[in-house]
């Protein structure tokens, strides 16, 4: 027991430290100031060149979706899921150990090339990222979690990373074990994850860039406010990529019947559901 303590004492000092240490040393790396500097981009062209031109640039919640940017990105990990996560982490290493497994990794990723191991690491995490995206929509447990994201009712860039905690404990519970069959932690590669942020802003963004043809392989707003759709032409939802839309293609999951630009947002009695961080944050403890 003694050194699971020892894990979350050093968790939370540690994440403690790197938390001050990114705000306070920008760097190249420093994710806390290139997620700003990403929304402030996405901001101003939401400003430029909006799709709903009639949309303000202060939308409804925007100010409650940046709190969301900040709190889902490092408070949530300073409060609890760092310590929680390296001790789930330390307990699952030691159950391999006492059954005589030393290490999980069946496939060598560390002799591909450095663009090589960006590349399976994205490919293969944003494809596990749709299954579980699918799952949040079908099990009723977690789509009440999911109501959250759902809730937005004017899109912007900063709807990305309105979500609840649980999803948080959910995706990187799923994501663990195959990342770590190839050879992945899964806080791997910043580009990977600088590359996913700055699509999750795009989808969510009000803006209108043509794609042509890389519709069918990166994701984007006007197939996502769909899945944001309030009527859907079935009760589990549609277009479930995060980056990739080829995975919906591939699937059979896609659907853009006409241009989405104005269909409301939400989902069925939305109405009813909390409209400030607390309320969203108990809502779905009370219906599971």
């Amino acid at each position: 027991m003694e050194p699971y303590l020892d894990i979350i004492k050093y968790s939370f000092s540690g994440y403690y430290h790197y938390l001050v240490t990114e705000i306070t040393n920008p760097h190249w790396g420093n994710y806390f100031y290139w997620l700003i500097a990403i929304s402030f981009i996405f901001w101003g062209l939401e400003v430029l060149i909006p799709w709903r031109k009639n949309q303000h640039y202060i939308r409804k919640d925007f100010w409650l979706d940046g709190f969301y940017m900040f709190f889902n990105f490092f408070l949530f990990s300073l409060i609890v899921y760092n310590a929680l996560s390296n001790v789930a982490v330390a307990f699952f290493n030691d159950i391999l150990m006492t059954i005589g497994i030393n290490n999980l990794v069946f496939f060598n990723i560390e002799a591909f090339p450095y663009w090589g191991q960006l590349f399976v690491l994205f490919l293969l995490r944003d494809f596990i990222q749709y299954c579980i995206h699918r799952l949040l929509h079908r099990v009723p447990f977690l789509w009440n979690f999911h109501k959250v994201h759902h809730s937005v009712k004017e899109m912007g860039f900063a709807a990305h990373l309105r979500y609840h905690w649980m999803e948080t404990v959910v995706y990187r519970t799923i994501e663990y074990l195959p990342l770590a069959l190839v050879g992945f932690g899964i806080d791997d590669f910043i580009l990977v994850h600088l590359f996913t942020l700055t699509m999750g802003h795009f989808n969510h963004s009000n803006i209108f860039i043509p794609l042509g043809v890389f519709k069918y392989i990166f994701n984007n707003p006007q197939m996502h406010i769909w899945h944001h759709g309030k009527k859907t032409p079935n009760k589990f939802g549609v277009n479930f990529g995060l980056t990739l839309s080829v995975w919906d293609y591939l699937f059979k999951t896609n659907y853009i019947p006409s241009n989405g630009r104005d269909i409301e947002l939400g989902f069925e009695n939305d109405e009813n559901f909390p409209n400030n961080f607390i309320k969203q944050e108990i809502y779905p403890i009370g219906k599971n």
